[in-house]
């Protein structure tokens, strides 16, 4: 059980992984077979993140794995880590959302514990501190957005969330429904729906496919991933069987309806990402799935301090080196918080990171693995990173910040007339990014429109919502504490 105020004596974790996905699971199984005793920290009830969602048990799935392209390997993890865990190697923590870290010769992880987190109907939430040698983080990632006109009706949904929807619920956000935005993540998402039964009129990509091939650098990351390739092609027979277009060089930059969307504007795109003047064309739908590619979830990290690095698109990540070690002691990470690149790359450096924590030599073959699949996924990125000419879409009326309801114009005047240069200015002066997701869904819109480069992963010594009282609780247990 975790360590915690009620039972100071309990002997510290060999390793806390924060996250269950793919890195995470990967992570946990190995280091629990090579002798370390682990925590295994999620905020979800089940382990698998975001990439292995499934249905719940009472929803009676046949096939889940139908809804998967690496099901195996996830059932293979699952099984390994019901071994060490009923062997007393690794405690599953489930429903623990961790909101801060102490670093230290042990650390000390503080978390929510429930369902729902701080916001679980009827209870505040248990307060836990789990204590560790070292730290692993995998936490994966979280969606890219870029608002456009309309993207806050009803039926606009992300093209991750599309598939969660899907995923664990078997459930679809429509039945007539357009896949939009840039990255890899739009063709599995198209191809889950379209296999699902949805009609997916059309699949639109703001970027171009052929930048995976214009540079001999990007020719040989193809070449030296052949099962990426061959993923790719897989996507695109299904859409074509399902008779799917595939719009390059376009977005959506508007979306129609009153009380739910009921169709969307698409329009050519130049190299900028600017609309092209008289290209835009209306397609009905009664949904929209939208997503710009995935931003590491990174928070916990840069509250510490820890070493940023920003990727070729324009996502910050951790910066960490080839033992997957951060700058702090005793911090490692794993998977999309040292940059975006699938599950197989998290598969991969889940294990290298358990290894050098374990202290056993890493394979030769494992590194080499992990470095081609990094080229490949700096490829992919560099290929959808957003072009500047997409603010563009935008009108002054148009909502950036979801939550404070924060117009495009009113971020404009504050760079224009009040002269705000950076994202954290615009934040102060408008509430841009001060809602419940604290800027998760507008950090990028607002660093774009504010004309300050790439957002800087902003310091926050919370992580995730908490109750006062787990603050007074975690002040009276530290070192320096009252308590």
């Amino acid at each position: 059980m975790p360590t915690s105020k009620s039972d100071p004596a309990a002997r510290p974790y060999d390793l806390a992984i924060v996250g269950a996905g793919p890195a995470g699971l990967a992570a946990a199984v190995t280091a629990a077979g090579l002798g370390l005793r682990c925590a295994l920290l999620d905020a979800a009830e089940r382990p698998g993140g975001q990439y292995y969602r499934h249905p719940a048990p009472g929803l009676g799935a046949a096939r889940p794995d139908r809804l998967h392209h690496h099901w195996p390997a996830f059932a293979a993890l699952l099984r390994r880590l019901d071994a060490h865990t009923r062997a007393g190697r690794v405690d599953h923590l489930s429903g623990h959302h961790v909101w801060t870290a102490e670093p230290g010769e042990t650390w000390r992880l503080h978390a929510v514990v429930g369902p729902g987190g701080p916001s679980s109907a009827g209870s505040a939430g248990r307060a836990a501190v789990v204590e560790a040698r070292a730290v692993l983080l995998a936490t994966g990632a979280y969606e890219r957005q870029l608002p456009f006109p309309g993207w806050t009706l009803p039926g606009v949904v992300t093209a991750g969330g599309a598939q969660a929807m899907l995923k664990s619920g078997l459930v679809l956000p429509g039945r007539r429904i357009v896949v939009a935005g840039s990255g890899p993540l739009l063709l599995a998402a198209a191809a889950s729906l379209a296999t699902a039964g949805a009609r997916v009129p059309a699949v639109v990509e703001a970027g171009d496919y052929l930048g995976y091939a214009r540079t001999p650098a990007a020719l040989a990351a193809l070449a030296r991933n052949p099962g990426k390739l061959g993923e790719g092609a897989r996507h695109a027979a299904l859409l074509l069987r399902h008779r799917v277009r595939l719009r390059p060089r376009s977005a959506v930059v508007e979306a129609h309806g009153e009380d739910r969307v009921t169709a969307v504007t698409v329009a050519r795109l130049d190299a900028d990402w600017r609309p092209v003047p008289g290209t835009g064309r209306r397609i009905a739908c009664d949904a929209l799935a939208v997503g710009h590619g995935l931003l590491p979830q990174i928070e916990l990290a840069t509250e510490l301090g820890a070493a940023t690095r920003t990727g070729p698109d324009g996502a910050v990540a951790l910066a960490v080196d080839e033992r997957l070690r951060t700058n702090l002691p005793g911090l490692w990470a794993a998977g999309e918080t040292c940059g975006v690149g699938g599950a197989d790359l998290a598969l991969v450096e889940g294990e290298i990171a358990a290894r050098e924590i374990a202290g056993r030599p890493v394979p030769a073959a494992l590194r080499s693995l992990r470095r081609r699949r990094r080229a490949f996924a700096d490829l992919l990125a560099a290929a959808h990173r957003p072009g500047p000419g997409w603010t563009d879409w935008l009108t002054p009326r148009t909502d950036v910040c979801r939550c404070e309801e924060v117009t495009a114009a009113r971020i404009r005047e504050a760079v224009d007339e009040l002269g705000a240069g950076d994202a954290r200015t615009v934040k102060l002066l408008t509430r841009a990014g001060m809602g419940w997701c604290q800027g998760r869904m507008c950090g990028p819109a607002v660093a774009c429109l504010a004309g300050g480069g790439p957002p800087r992963p902003d310091s926050r010594p919370l992580a995730c919502p908490v109750p006062l009282a787990h603050l007074a609780d975690a002040a009276d247990e530290s070192p320096g504490g009252s308590g």
